[in-house]
């Protein structure tokens, strides 16, 4: 044990240099994530193909976004919410003259067989017309399962034969979940396994998975590593960036030199080594920037910011020497167990005015069919009402946007709008409780698909996704169909 410490002078002498550098801002942020790159396996690939993960933080309410219309399940699901007489507006139910129903080349079946009809929050207008022109699909009730699960197998006592994913309707846990498979705590996510087999196809490993929305579970690989930027752009340490320090150039070469040069102590000469690599990394980064940026306009908030400096960057993509990427944006505030009428039409809105102004940048830039968004969150929400609000579920609907999106459609099973709790009704099946949605899609189906457009074999799946290996059977494809 003695001999696996550095000694004790040694390491005092290095901590005290990163103290005094961290006070002139000189220590390097969370975002600069760039230990030792190595290689991976990787697919050939000759062309661009970006991944975009869209993540409200919170849980978003389903019921409100993607919304029943049909006439005897709209009617079910307003008196569910407390909504009034003759389909108008109460409790958190929206009028249904306030929606416009989706136009879909095949009606969706529920699980009963019964042909349903969907709109989106009448905030979501960007969106609803990206999927009536084809470029954007909805994925009904996914979330996490270990394995397929019905509503007498969620409630049987015997985990092992049906195991559930750990830590239910928990924030921190669902939401590493839905990045990583894992609980909190998880170090590796699939947007990092999937950015780990694009490695060795890229000029630049360091900017395979970008982040626009601080540090996420869901870009970190094996071997890949987030790169992590602002909606200003990169993330300078200033002292190396400055022209002077505290007014003076000399203070900043001393503080250039001290923080790049080649030390005899291994931890010393590492932490200067990636010092040397994050300027060079941040250097490469504004110069792609510089180029001219898609004139398509976004929203001035921060969210539609985010995507607007993704589109930046793939805009720079020759710059930054890559031809596959995985970034990851997020958008918060969705945790309404109070004020959900008066809360979600703004995030709604923000949602479909960035991702509309994003899918409207890709086709300016010619890539429309070379990126794919999509949305996640930590979970559904009740179908119940709370007073003000909705709680914690499970299950929720998403939307996947982009050219090569086989849009205009539906996946997945459309779930009976209940709430009882008889085991026996055909209705009551497909949640478990409340009108928390029981998943009929894994998030491992849904990645499966993403990562199988992206260009990851069927043999690497496994290796991606460590659940999927129980999915395949009948009504559980691995792929779900919805990407060209």
């Amino acid at each position: 044990m003695h001999l696996l410490q550095p000694q004790l002078h040694t390491r005092r002498a290095f901590l005290r240099r990163s103290g005094q550098l961290a006070l002139t801002g000189a220590a390097l942020p969370l975002a600069l994530n760039l230990a030792a790159m190595g290689e991976a396996a990787a697919f050939d690939a000759t062309d661009y193909k970006a991944l975009v993960c869209v993540f409200m933080n919170g849980g978003n309410d389903y019921a409100n976004t993607v919304v029943t219309y049909d006439d005897p399940s709209y009617n079910l699901y307003s008196t569910i919410r407390g909504g009034g007489a003759g389909q108008t507006a109460g409790g958190i139910a929206l009028a249904k003259s306030a929606l416009t129903a989706l136009n879909p080349a095949v009606a969706p079946v529920d699980a009963l067989g019964n042909v349903r009809q969907f709109a989106l929050h009448p905030s979501m207008g960007g969106l609803s017309g990206l999927f009536n022109s084809g470029q954007a699909a909805v994925q009904l009730n996914v979330g996490p399962l270990v394995v397929p699960l019905t509503r007498a197998q969620y409630n049987s006592s015997n985990r092992v034969l049906y195991p559930r994913p750990p830590q239910l309707f928990s924030h921190n846990d669902q939401t590493s979940i839905w990045q990583s498979s894992s609980p909190e705590g998880s170090k590796v996510g699939w947007g990092g396994n999937i950015g780990d087999l694009a490695l060795s196809g890229n000029t630049n490993s360091l900017f395979t998975c970008m982040s626009v929305s601080g540090n996420a579970v869901f870009l970190s690989g094996d071997t890949a590593l987030q790169y992590q930027v602002s909606t200003s752009g990169a993330i300078k340490i200033q002292p190396a960036t400055n022209s002077t320090v505290y007014g003076s150039s000399a203070v900043r070469s001393a503080i250039h030199g001290l923080i790049q040069q080649t030390r005899t102590h291994k931890l010393e000469n590492e932490y200067n080594r990636v010092t040397q690599r994050a300027i060079t990394a941040e250097s490469s980064v504004t110069a792609a920037l510089a180029l001219t940026p898609p004139t398509t306009v976004f929203p001035a908030d921060s969210f539609a910011q985010q995507l607007k400096m993704v589109a930046r960057l793939i805009q720079g993509r020759s710059q930054l020497g890559v031809t596959r990427q995985v970034f990851f944006v997020s958008l918060g505030g969705f945790d309404l167990h109070d004020n959900l009428i008066a809360q979600q039409p703004v995030l709604m809105d923000r949602v479909s005015a960035a991702m509309t102004a994003f899918y409207n940048a890709t086709v300016e830039m010619g890539l429309a069919n070379k990126v794919t968004a999509f949305t996640a969150s930590d979970f559904g929400r009740t179908l119940a009402s709370n007073g003000d609000g909705s709680d914690h579920g499970w299950g929720s609907h998403h939307l996947v946007v982009g050219g090569a999106v086989k849009g205009r459609a539906f996946y997945g099973m459309a779930p009976p709008v209940s709430v009882g709790n008889s085991t026996s009704a055909p209705e009551d099946q497909w949640h478990v409780g409340q009108g928390r949605l029981l998943p009929s899609t894994s998030v491992d189906q849904y990645a499966a698909t993403l990562a199988k457009w992206f260009g990851v074999a069927n043999a690497e799946l496994a290796g991606i996704l460590p659940n999927i290996g129980h999915f395949g059977g009948t009504g559980y494809p691995v792929d779900l169909g919805f990407m060209a």
